[in-house]
C-alpha cells in the first residue's frame, strides 16, 4: 500500500515538471535567436506606402505665437507734390531697412490724367511698422490697408515631409551603391529620381514662404495733388468765382471743339457744292436736248389730226332767235 502511495505521488510529480518545461508558442525568443530581418528599404517604404505620406510624419504640436509665421501685404496711396522724386525717397527708405523693389512704374502728367508712380516694395516683416511711418512722410497719406495670413501649419508640414524625403533619398543612395543586379539598379534609379523632384519641389515652396513671410509686400501708389478732391466754395465770392470759372470753361471747350470739327465741316460743304454743281449741270443739259428735238415724221403721221366739230346750219323756215325776238 505503502508502495502503491509512494509510486503515484512520483508520477503526479513527474507530470508536473514536464508541463512545466514544454514550450509555448507564445515565449519570446531569447537573446541567442537570429534577428528577423527588416523589410527592405525600396519600393514603397515602410510596408508599401510612400516616402513622406501622412502616416510617416510625426505629429506637429500646436505652434507658439512666437513661432507662428505670417505672410503681410498692404496697399498705400500718398498724395505728394512731386510723384518721381517721392519714389526716389520711397526706394532709398525700403533700401535702408534692408528690402528691396520689385516693381516701379511712373507716369508724366497728360491733360487730364496727372503724374503718378507705383511701387511694389518688399520690406522686412520686422520693421513694418517703421517704413509705413516713414512712407507717410513723404506726403498726405489717403489709403492705407494690410492684411495677414498664418501659413504656419503649411510651413511645418512641409519641413516634415522634405525631411521625411531626404531621409529616403539617403536610404535609396546607400541601396545604390551596394546594388549589383541589375533589375534592382534600374528600379532603385527610377525611385531615387522621383523622390528626388518630389524633394525639389517641396523645397521650392518652402523657400517661397520663407521669403514670403521674410518680406512683406506693400503696393506705394504716389499720386500729384491735382487727384485730390476740388475744394467747395464756402461763400457767395467763391461760389461767384466757381461759377465765372465753370462757365470760361464750358466756353473754352466750345471753341476748342469748333476749332477741330471746322475743318471737317469745311471739306464736308465743299463735298455738298460740288454735289449741287453736278446736278445742276446734268438737270440743265437734259432741258436743252428735250428743246432742240425735233418731232419724227412717221411719229407725226400716226397722230390723228383733231378736227372741231363743224356748226350745224339752221333747218330751213327757221330764223334766228335774235330775229324771233324782234
Amino acid at each position: 500500500m505503502r508502495r502503491t502511495a509512494a509510486a503515484a505521488a512520483l508520477l503526479f510529480a513527474a507530470l508536473t515538471l514536464t508541463a512545466c518545461t514544454a514550450p509555448s508558442g507564445t515565449v519570446a525568443p531569447t537573446d541567442m535567436e537570429a534577428p528577423v530581418p527588416s523589410a527592405p528599404d525600396f519600393p514603397g517604404e515602410d510596408g508599401g506606402g510612400e516616402a513622406g505620406s501622412d502616416s510617416d510624419l510625426p505629429a506637429q504640436p500646436a505652434p507658439d505665437a512666437a513661432d507662428r509665421e505670417i505672410i503681410t501685404t498692404g496697399t498705400m496711396t500718398v498724395v505728394v507734390e512731386d510723384p518721381e522724386r517721392a519714389a526716389s525717397y520711397a526706394t532709398d527708405i525700403v533700401t535702408d531697412a534692408g528690402g528691396r523693389v520689385d516693381a516701379r512704374t511712373e507716369r508724366a502728367a497728360v491733360p487730364g490724367s496727372p503724374a503718378s508712380a507705383t511701387l511694389s516694395l518688399r520690406v522686412p516683416a520686422s520693421k513694418l511698422d517703421s517704413v509705413l511711418d516713414d512712407l507717410k512722410s513723404l506726403g498726405e497719406a489717403r489709403d492705407v490697408s494690410l492684411s495677414s495670413e498664418d501659413v504656419t501649419l503649411v510651413t511645418r508640414d512641409l519641413d516634415a515631409r522634405i525631411t521625411a524625403l531626404e531621409a529616403s533619398v539617403d536610404r535609396l543612395l546607400a541601396m545604390l551603391e551596394g546594388t549589383t543586379d541589375t533589375k534592382t539598379l534600374i528600379e532603385v534609379e527610377t525611385a531615387l529620381s522621383q523622390r528626388q523632384s518630389e524633394l525639389e519641389s517641396m523645397q521650392a515652396q518652402r523657400r517661397y514662404y520663407s521669403d514670403q513671410v521674410s518680406l512683406s509686400t506693400i503696393r506705394l501708389s504716389l499720386i500729384a495733388p491735382s487727384e485730390s478732391d476740388p475744394t467747395r466754395p464756402d461763400d457767395f465770392w467763391s461760389g461767384l468765382v466757381t461759377g465765372w470759372n465753370a462757365l470760361v470753361a464750358f466756353f473754352s471747350a466750345v471753341l476748342v471743339a469748333l476749332g477741330v470739327a471746322l475743318p471737317w465741316l469745311l471739306l464736308l460743304a465743299l463735298i455738298a457744292l460740288i454735289v449741287l454743281l453736278i446736278v445742276r449741270s446734268a438737270l440743265r443739259r437734259n432741258g436743252r436736248a428735250g428743246a432742240r428735238s425735233p418731232v419724227a415724221p412717221e411719229a407725226a403721221a400716226q397722230v390723228p389730226a383733231v378736227q372741231a366739230p363743224a356748226e350745224q346750219a339752221p333747218p330751213a323756215g327757221s330764223e334766228p332767235e335774235s330775229r324771233a325776238g324782234d
